[in-house]
């Protein structure tokens, strides 16, 4: 085969075969394809869209174009979840422990924060003790003793997507439907899960601000999952403000652990019961989602998934101190009450514009070897809809120098409205595609 044919075919808006896609990714992993002609490529995907069935393929042959991890030896149905990224997005810390509760099975492999996003694997490492890297004996003897792990990603796991995610992100092709999507379901695939929850956020803090094609890119992933002889769900939330209202490494386990308490924010417990029970009926514990929503909300109040998170951060090296208010976790040396100038309602809060107050801060990072500090972040007092008076606290900076403070109160200025009236009201589950 011959890559400038391949890459006129795509360009002229013709479909790959099956054939041509397995040749192309191999090209991809074993670096014979030079980075230019997969940039021609991937720009001209970028403009011609893919079929379903190329989608597919394309996910395919990028799963199994490394190592792919055998969960045959875990008994039960096992799943996962993929959260598209948000900002203060603190589900899988909640969820995790209390689909496990219920004895399915989640073997998780997580990635690190890039931008106004955080990461699971940052959250987790805020935990004094626990280890993200495991072997992948361990990794899987965990999950059959407790139901639960979560590591980081590593080995030689997808990395045709790993080269080609790289040369999109520096060429203008990665808001690519085709691309996007065959990029998520092949690290799924290839982590080995059986059940799949794809929590796509939409809005000003998500990588898709744009519900149409949120929509497009959550069938496009249902249905290669599918096509894979996968089980997948995925639930449209919103994201224009921040979930929760602790937006920062330590600060938002510290609201997970609240949560898990039946003590968390009601938009955050709201979204934790919808995704973990989706996750229950993906792992086959239940067949009706109301049935299994009223599991979690019961477990929640019963603590069930406060006990599983200990196991899990027990079993993984971590520890987290009860004793304490802050439970061990790192606190920044200086908290500063961001007061209000008017009185009002909380008519927005950017979330895209508190996810890079946080960052500045330290709490995000621009290149995946960037250093981050666990402790910093910004803890929102008030949501969108509160009443407000002047003078009354909207936020707490958590900072760790006097500068940092100052530009963190300038950039929250831009991050909030207030208005004379309570604004209109936004659903959080916004649609569901199965």
């Amino acid at each position: 085969m011959n890559m400038q044919e391949l890459i006129i075919k795509k360009r002229n808006g013709g479909e790959l075969s099956q054939a041509e896609i397995d040749w192309l990714v191999r090209g991809i992993s074993d670096h014979s394809l030079p980075d230019y002609q997969i940039a021609a490529w991937a720009m001209a995907v970028y403009f011609q869209g893919m079929s379903d069935r190329e989608t597919r393929d394309l996910t395919m042959a990028m799963a199994f174009s490394g190592d792919v991890l055998d969960l045959s030896g875990i008994p039960g149905i096992k799943v996962d979840k993929h959260s598209t990224g948000g900002v203060g997005d603190k589900t899988t810390l909640v969820i995790l422990p209390l689909v496990a509760a219920a004895g399915v099975p989640v073997a998780k492999m997580s990635g690190r924060g890039l931008g106004h996003t955080g990461g699971t694997i940052d959250k987790l490492e805020s935990i004094p003790g626990f280890k993200v890297e495991q072997d992948r004996p361990a990794f899987i003897k965990q999950v059959k003793e407790i139901k639960a792990a979560v590591i980081a990603q590593s080995g030689n796991l997808v990395p045709a997507d790993k080269r080609l995610y790289a040369i999109r992100d520096v060429t203008g092709t990665v808001e690519s439907i085709p691309l996007i999507a065959s990029s998520v379901m092949s690290k799924k695939i290839a982590a080995g899960a059986e059940g799949i929850l794809l929590d796509v956020k939409v809005g000003r803090g998500a990588f898709m601000k744009d519900l149409e094609q949120a929509v497009q890119l959550a069938g496009t992933m249902v249905r290669i999952g599918a096509g894979a002889g996968r089980r997948v769900v995925a639930v449209l939330s919103d994201m224009n403000q921040p979930l929760g209202r602790a937006v920062g490494n330590a600060l938002e386990v510290k609201e997970a652990i609240q949560t898990l308490m039946g003590q968390g924010p009601a938009d955050l417990e709201e979204a934790c019961c919808y995704l973990a029970a989706h996750m229950l009926m993906l792992g086959g514990r239940f067949t009706r989602l109301p049935e299994a929503q009223n599991w979690v909300k019961e477990a929640l109040r019963e603590g069930r998934g406060l006990l599983k998170l200990q196991e899990i951060v027990a079993s993984q090296g971590g520890c987290l101190d009860f004793t304490q208010p802050g439970y061990g976790l790192p606190e920044a040396p200086l908290q500063y009450a961001w007061p209000s100038s008017r009185s009002g309602f909380i008519g927005a809060w950017d979330a895209l514009q508190v996810g890079i107050t946080a960052a500045r801060l330290g709490a995000g990072r621009e290149r995946l070897d960037d250093p981050i500090d666990p402790a910093v972040g910004v803890e929102l007092c008030k949501k969108t809809g509160d009443p407000v008076q002047e003078n009354e606290v909207l936020a707490i900076i958590h900072a760790r120098r006097e500068g940092d403070l100052e530009a963190a109160c300038r950039s929250l200025e831009e991050a909030l409205r207030i208005d004379d009236t309570v604004p209109e009201p936004r659903p959080l589950i916004i649609e569901t595609v199965s």
